[in-house]
């Protein structure tokens, strides 16, 4: 199999964004595939950009290039970065939008973007999917080593969505999605819930629901209406309603914090 390039940006369909990023990227290497893992991300959300990424990404073949572009800061001082992993490579700006998938695969190295030999001639202030990360997936797809774009930068920017604090035999993490049935995602894991030492039981605050949930495989498990707790398909804790709209019921929103309790 040749090489993957993933595609995740909040562009849409309508206007030829996405399509001038693949004609650089094709120009460069037109044996690569592209996939497209969603343009509907909501615009300058760099949070649901960075969820839908960190979804997405553990399920392609080892080696694949994921390129992120939701940039409401493009064109400032913010760094273009290419993220070396343990199974794949990240690029986009260093905001967040890469952070979530790339410390869950585990991070080995990071380069600033910055050798001009691997961009288009002509960089647009307000273009950077096109002039700069399109070719630097499509070197990279090459083989043009990680290290021949730029520099070593020690420490990415990991926004408040993609941290968990502890303090006070508390952790307190964050809703970082809100999915089309209502269950809420959070940033909290199965390590997690560990720590916590959790059974069979969820104790959690959201907002101000103090709630004690139960830890389900299945959503069945519960009556109809009724709340619990899920590690979901991408292996994040879910607060659920069975056959409901927890959101709602909550009245939670993505950013919103969440807090578990570990059991004594």
């Amino acid at each position: 199999m040749g090489p993957i390039i993933t595609l995740t940006t909040d562009f849409g369909l309508v206007d030829p964004y996405v399509a001038e990023m693949k004609a650089v990227i094709l120009k460069i290497n037109p044996d690569v595939k592209i996939v497209d893992v969603s343009h509907q991300i909501q615009k300058f959300n760099i949070r649901m950009g960075a969820y839908i990424l960190a979804a997405a990404a553990p399920y392609f073949p080892y080696g694949t290039i994921h390129v992120a572009v939701v940039d409401p800061g493009v064109g400032t001082k913010r760094k273009p970065i290419v993220i070396e992993a343990e199974n794949g490579f990240f690029i986009g700006p260093d905001n967040g939008v890469l952070a979530l998938a790339a410390n869950r695969q585990g991070i080995k190295h990071v380069y600033e973007i910055s050798n001009p030999k691997f961009m288009m001639p002509k960089i647009s202030s307000t273009f950077h999917g096109r002039d700069i990360f399109a070719p630097t997936a499509a070197f990279l797809s090459k083989g043009v080593l990680p290290s021949e774009f730029g520099s070593v930068i020690r420490k990415i920017v990991t926004p408040r969505f993609a941290k968990i604090v502890c303090k006070g035999g508390m952790l307190t993490g964050e809703v970082i999605h809100v999915d089309s049935f209502g269950n809420i995602v959070t940033n909290l894991t199965w390590n997690e819930l560990e720590w916590a030492c959790v059974k069979d039981t969820v104790k959690i605050k959201l907002k101000e629901f103090e709630l004690s949930l139960k830890l389900c495989k299945a959503y069945a498990e519960v009556k109809p209406q009724t709340p619990l707790a899920i590690i979901g398909s991408h292996d994040f804790l879910e607060i659920s309603v069975n056959k409901g709209n927890a959101a709602e019921t909550f009245n939670v929103k993505p950013g919103d914090k969440v807090t578990l309790y570990r059991f004594s």
